[in-house]
């Protein structure tokens, strides 16, 4: 059933749409939840749920089995809690500037990976008389966010320190992997032993944290060592399969379409679009479809790419523009008003996003997020 009601056959603006299957996401949450600790899962919607719209994904998550919300700026948490979402939630990017007052007023768990940040939030908590709710982060090997393990033993001297005082609460322990894609990576193998020392280090060091988390999505799935309290489940709760070569039943929940604008019949020969890049080599029908790389259509995917008009791929003729693209759809009797499809589950013949990610040269996070903010989106279920 759809929530909206767009014309018949057309999307509600006449122009680019994604459309949003909340049961898609539903299915993938409960097949997700039943992979959980005893803490349960976390539903990641940070980016506006990958694109899809962060509250009607989250609203629909925590239905379905999640227990948690992962976001990764204070604007992102802030803005949720303002819609009404009360559930657990873990903010892990902020400035060193942020003063923390409003974050722990909504009541949002903070990742920490410095001593400065536990400075400022114990400085919070004073001022507010509110305890801050932490989860301490470990760098395990991704030279990215959290401590490095030549500071841990400082990391936890002083989150037991704020926390006797009564300002701080170590609700978890955490870290990221680099690939979890590959079960066999030594560099993974590394990582998990680096988090056990993290865990014994803060044992040592008088800190039991309750729920301890590292699996993302490809772990969760394959990892059973990796789950423990509580997994992230980031780019498979959108139903993107994240390991490569292997099926777990995860269901795409956003398919990208537009209207076919305009066709013409043109002769051997015709250029088109800039340059021209493309020149006609027969007779064909061409299709203006108004998706450009305003609306997340990635310029270096031109010349490899395709969208499926009738379940038939046509490919993109010529360059991507900034608002528009033209397939050339050769003898297909295409009329002005119909679809054609960007991507979406690829039960009908339609790209996915996996495909378009692989003839952009990134990942399917970047095509999902990429999805420009005039692309109306239609929910259904």
């Amino acid at each position: 059933m759809s929530i909206s009601t767009p014309a018949e056959g057309r999307p509600a603006t006449g122009m680019a749409e994604a459309v949003v299957d909340l049961d898609a996401i539903a299915g993938n949450t409960r097949l997700l939840a039943a992979t959980a600790g005893p803490a349960g899962m976390m539903a990641v919607v940070k980016a506006d749920g990958f694109g899809h719209g962060a509250e009607r994904v989250a609203h629909t998550a925590l239905r379905h089995g999640a227990t948690w919300l992962g976001v990764a700026s204070v604007a992102e948490a802030l803005a949720l809690r303002a819609r009404g979402l009360t559930a657990p939630m873990l903010l892990w990017l902020y400035s060193p500037a942020e003063t923390f007052e409003e974050v722990l007023a909504a009541g949002i768990d903070v990742s920490v990976g410095a001593v400065e940040a536990l400075e400022a939030l114990a400085g919070a908590a004073e001022r507010t008389g509110r305890v801050a709710n932490v989860h301490l982060k470990l760098d395990t090997g991704m030279s990215r966010g959290g401590a490095p393990v030549e500071e841990w033993a400082q990391l936890f001297a002083w989150a037991r320190k704020f926390s006797h005082a009564g300002l701080l609460h170590v609700r978890g322990l955490w870290s990221h992997l680099a690939n979890a894609e590959d079960a066999d990576a030594p560099g993974l193998r590394a990582q998990l032993r680096e988090f056990e020392l993290g865990r014994e280090t803060a044992a040592a060091a008088g800190l039991a944290p309750p729920i301890v988390h590292l699996a993302n999505s490809a772990a969760a799935l394959q990892l059973p060592q990796a789950r423990y309290d509580l997994l992230r489940a980031g780019i498979a709760l959108y139903g993107i399969e994240p390991v490569p070569g292997r099926n777990f039943g995860l269901r795409p929940a956003m398919t990208v379409r537009a209207p076919i604008l305009l066709t013409k019949r043109v002769a051997p020969g015709t250029g088109v679009s800039y340059g021209p890049d493309f020149v006609t080599e027969r007779e064909t029908t061409l299709a203006l479809v108004p998706l450009g790389f305003a609306d997340g259509v990635p310029r270096q995917a031109a010349g490899r790419a395709s969208l499926s008009v009738r379940g038939v791929r046509c490919p993109i003729a010529g360059r991507v523009s900034m608002d528009q693209i033209v397939l050339d759809v050769g003898d297909l009797p295409v009329n002005a008003g119909e679809y054609a499809v960007m991507f979406g589950t690829g039960e009908h013949g339609e790209p996915t996003v996996a495909e378009w990610a692989g003839w952009a040269g990134t990942n399917p996070h970047e095509i999902l997020t990429g999805i420009g903010a005039r692309v109306t989106r239609r929910y259904e279920h």
